[in-house]
């Protein structure tokens, strides 16, 4: 069993009764569900992952003002729900605080640094992506919060367009710079460590590409790449490439450098190639050539915020 299935089966067995018998009239004004960290809230969870809290729970989130008045009887209420449902326990909960009764509010501080979400396009482009992932995942059992609903509606409609521009310009960057340029100088130096470095670089941000691309959310980066999969646009087309030069810094100084360096640039241009043409299919760029720093200063003329505009192309990467 799956934990979101896990998660709505237990709200479905205990969860609208402990609420109706704290106050039948709470039930009209709360969200219930299971969202934010942890692999089943992206219904990415396996037998591996069951390691660790993996457990019958759910979220219920209430409003300052009713979590003022009911939180503590609720909260008591939750923690007196069985901890054995459907064969699994809660004795491998380890974060329990991502679990039971709390106010919509601080669920969304914790993953944007505001109760409503980003304020203002620089704290759209400091957020990290993966805080925006867990914060707009998971699955909604019942949904009466208006303020947290809107807050949830107006993260999944996703960047504001020119941090979305900001942000493509800084992974294009990134993939010239490390892929293009340097993986290709680092195999030629035969240094293994370095090129496996530049690999790492290359491939997070092609998979942040991909994501931007789709206008969804990279999720936490061990999920980067199988969540990358199954977008629509450039994810079946990256993926296998990606799959493919993974191996190339092993193989440097057991086959020729030539023979690794021509691998390598014909994988790598064929990810930058196909990015330059969802880059030109978007409007986001209409130059005709594969290496994705030519493509930079137009993303960047594209956006109309002065302060993002300004910014160096690269702002929003890990240096």
């Amino acid at each position: 069993m799956k934990g979101l299935e896990l998660a709505q089966k237990y709200y479905e067995a205990y969860g609208r009764e402990m609420i109706e018998r704290v106050d039948p009239s709470l039930f009209a004004r709360v969200s219930v569900g299971l969202c934010g960290e942890g692999s089943q809230c992206f219904d990415f969870d396996d037998e591996i992952s069951r390691d660790h809290d993996f457990a019958p729970g759910f979220c219920v989130w209430l409003s300052d003002e009713d979590f003022s008045r009911y939180g503590h009887a609720l909260r008591r209420a939750y923690d007196s729900l069985p901890d054995r449902f459907c064969g699994f326990s809660k004795e491998s909960i380890i974060a329990g605080n991502r679990l039971g009764v709390m106010t919509g509010g601080s669920f969304y501080r914790r993953f944007t640094g505001s109760p409503e979400g980003p304020q203002s396009n620089m704290d759209w482009l400091m957020t990290p992506e993966a805080h925006l992932a867990s914060a707009t995942n998971g699955r909604l059992f019942h949904n009466q919060n208006t303020a947290f609903s809107m807050t949830r509606e107006k993260l999944l409609a996703f960047y504001p367009e020119d941090v979305r521009r900001k942000k493509i310009a800084a992974r294009a960057a990134i993939m010239a710079q490390a892929g293009q340029y340097n993986l290709l100088r680092l195999i030629r130096r035969e240094d293994k460590v370095a090129a496996s470095l530049a690999f790492a670089r290359f491939a997070e941000a092609s998979i942040s590409m991909a994501h931007l691309l789709n206008r969804r959310y990279t999720p936490f980066y061990k999920w980067g790449f199988y969540n990358m999969r199954t977008l629509p646009k450039l994810g079946g087309v990256i993926a296998p490439l990606l799959a493919s030069l993974v191996r190339i810094p092993a193989l440097i100084g057991e086959k020729p450098a030539p023979v690794v360096h021509e691998e390598a640039f014909q994988l790598t241009e064929e990810i930058c190639a196909a990015t330059a043409e969802e880059l030109r299919a978007q409007a986001l760029s209409y130059t005709p050539d594969s290496f994705l720093q030519g493509h930079i200063s137009e993303i960047m003329e594209g956006i109309k915020d002065p302060q993002l505009r300004a910014m160096h192309p690269m702002t929003d990467c890990h240096n």
